[in-house]
């Protein structure tokens, strides 16, 4: 996958599907287009990260039905539903199943991208935060097996004195595994540290 995010629109209207490529591609966005649902399930493998826009109503596979698929197959890209009036309670249940926004037609230039640079600043947000938890798991990885356990007591609140207690090793032992904890994993505070192991358990 390529470092720039690329805006996949799916929409069996040819028109539609023009449209905001041309829309896209004016504003400088990198821009797929496909004409059903399953063609870009079937692109999946080599498909860029970005964003997602979709029509509700297509043959085949409907985009609720689309959401559910790319959900299932792990894909955590954010979603653009465009909807007709008619589909409106449809795209409100879409929301709650992780949609980022949802568009009604007939919709405004101003509007889509707006959506379309909401989702894609999620994504780098979401990237960044990936990249965070990437690092932090890398420095959790580099210790010891006693360093993680003195850790593990040091993140549920314990004072030295109880780890050393738990783990029947000495308060001065502790101490000494709690230093090297700290410099392994970078942090200057035990609050710093609580926040690491915290971005590191997110599912």
């Amino acid at each position: 996958m390529q470092n720039e995010p690329v805006v996949h629109v799916i929409d069996d209207d040819e028109g539609v599907r023009e449209s905001l490529a041309f829309l896209l591609d004016c504003s400088e966005i990198a821009t797929r287009t496909y004409e059903s649902a399953m063609e870009f399930i079937d692109a999946l493998p080599k498909v860029e990260r970005g964003c997602i826009v979709t029509d509700v109503r297509m043959p085949g596979m409907s985009g609720i039905e689309l959401l559910s698929r790319l959900r299932a197959l792990g894909v955590t890209d954010p979603v653009i539903v465009i909807t007709g009036h008619a589909d409106v309670p449809m795209a409100i249940q879409a929301l709650h199943a992780g949609v980022s926004d949802f568009i009604e037609k007939p919709f405004s230039d101003e509007a889509i991208l707006l959506a379309v640079r909401s989702a894609l600043a999620k994504l780098e947000s979401r990237s960044e935060m990936e990249a965070e938890r990437a690092d932090i798991d890398s420095r959790l990885n580099s210790l010891s097996g006693r360093e993680s356990e003195v850790m593990e007591g040091l993140v549920e609140g314990k004072a030295n004195k109880v780890i050393a207690h738990d783990l029947d090793i000495s308060a001065r032992t502790v101490e000494v595994y709690r230093a090297n904890v700290m410099t392994k994993m970078g942090a200057r505070t035990l609050s710093e540290l609580v926040r690491m192991v915290m971005i590191s358990r997110l599912t």
